[in-house]
């Protein structure tokens, strides 16, 4: 008995070449999906079963003729995996040198963008960095951060601001202290109210969409467009954003990932070398 219905779930389950049919419908990279497939095909796999199709075929066909339906599709193929000062050495970059760059410059506000904000990890975690400088160094810039991701109960969940353990792994104790605080009864931890404040929320497509804002100082984009898309929506997409960053303004992506070759005008800080530099007068 045990062996029939293993077989039953596995014919069910969906395979590796149906997924690529999927991914290269959405010009998605297979290698980007390769390791988080498992639960984005689970996902797939009942969405097409709630449509009704029999096979990628017909799936692809009945998306190609509903907006809503291919809207969904691509959001369950949105990758949520963050935490809390994800690539430590990125945060110490930004705390000693990245962050007081720009804040020397002598503007009022310092802009920044968190482009593909999942649940707003990264977005709290600069806030944090943020008070901290702001405790120890006299006359900083306001911070003020735009939040953007292509789903909206990935930014609900920012929104609310509650976290489980696994998130907060990498955070100091100091800092999980000073700015969590515990849910009564449950395993999860409220970030503080206060640094909520300042946080701009938007739902944003980084591939159909222009940028939200420009002239920011800091972008993050980080283990989403040059992860996830190939290189025919990826190029397009990357310029977008490029464009959106300020002369001088500061660009980073994640730690494994690399610039496409018609990157623009960026050049490596020697303090980190996955954060760049725009140069140039536009």
């Amino acid at each position: 008995m045990y062996i029939v219905m293993n077989e039953k779930k596995r014919q069910r389950a969906m395979r590796d070449d149906q997924f690529r049919e999927i991914l290269k419908a959405f010009g998605l990279s297979w290698d980007g999906y390769r390791r988080v497939r498992r639960g984005v095909k689970k996902h797939l796999r009942a969405h097409m079963v709630a449509l009704g199709s029999r096979s990628v075929k017909e799936y692809l066909a009945r998306l190609e003729g509903h907006r809503e339906a291919r809207e969904e599709a691509e959001r369950l193929m949105n990758v949520s995996i963050s935490r809390f000062f994800r690539d430590i050495g990125l945060w110490q970059a930004l705390e000693t040198g990245v962050l007081p760059d720009l804040a020397r410059r002598g503007e009022d506000r310092l802009r920044a963008w968190s482009a593909g904000c999942a649940c707003g990890e990264e977005a709290y975690s600069l806030r944090i960095v943020w008070q901290a400088l702001t405790d120890r160094c006299d006359g900083l810039p306001d911070l003020e951060i735009w939040a953007t991701d292509a789903n909206p109960s990935f930014l609900e969940k920012a929104r609310q601001g509650i976290y489980g353990p696994s998130s907060l792994k990498e955070l100091p104790d100091e800092w999980r202290a000073a700015h969590f605080s515990r849910i009564p009864g449950e395993d999860r931890f409220a970030f503080s109210g206060s640094l909520k404040e300042g946080v701009r929320w938007g739902v944003h497509n980084l591939v159909r969409e222009e940028p939200p804002a420009s002239g920011f100082h800091l972008v993050f984009l980080r283990n989403n467009l040059l992860t996830y898309y190939e290189k025919g929506l990826l190029v397009p997409s990357f310029r977008k954003v490029v464009s959106a960053l300020r002369p001088g303004g500061v660009l980073i992506i994640g730690k494994k990932e690399r610039l496409p070759d018609e990157c623009g005008p960026l050049v490596p800080l020697t303090s980190c070398p996955y954060a760049f530099e725009k140069v140039g007068g536009s």
